[in-house]
């Protein structure tokens, strides 16, 4: 409680913000689904999955920071690593682009 110039107390309420943050779907971001792909198809099998995990736990941690809940982030995080492998197929499958 405060007082105001005339004397009298007076309640000062905050309100609380409750927005949830929604992230924008990481699969459409499609160069980052691509450069990732292509990158995993030139390292060995180990190190493109390690590369993979470090780029998905990046995101994760990102999400994170901006406050995305844990549950929105483990199914953004598991939508991307489906468009990456997807990906990653099509570029195993159908060299030079061919489809």
């Amino acid at each position: 409680m405060r007082a105001d110039q005339s004397g009298t107390a007076r309640v000062v309420a905050l309100a609380r913000c409750s927005a949830e943050v929604l992230p924008f779907p990481a699969v459409r971001r499609r160069d980052f689904v691509l450069r990732h792909a292509s990158r995993m198809a030139q390292l060995s099998h180990d190190a493109g999955e390690r590369h993979l995990r470090r780029q998905l736990d990046i995101q994760a941690e990102t999400m994170a920071r901006r406050g995305i809940i844990a549950e929105m982030i483990a199914s953004e995080i598991r939508a991307l690593e489906a468009a990456i492998r997807a990906e990653l197929w099509l570029l195993v499958l159908t060299p030079g682009g061919a489809a």
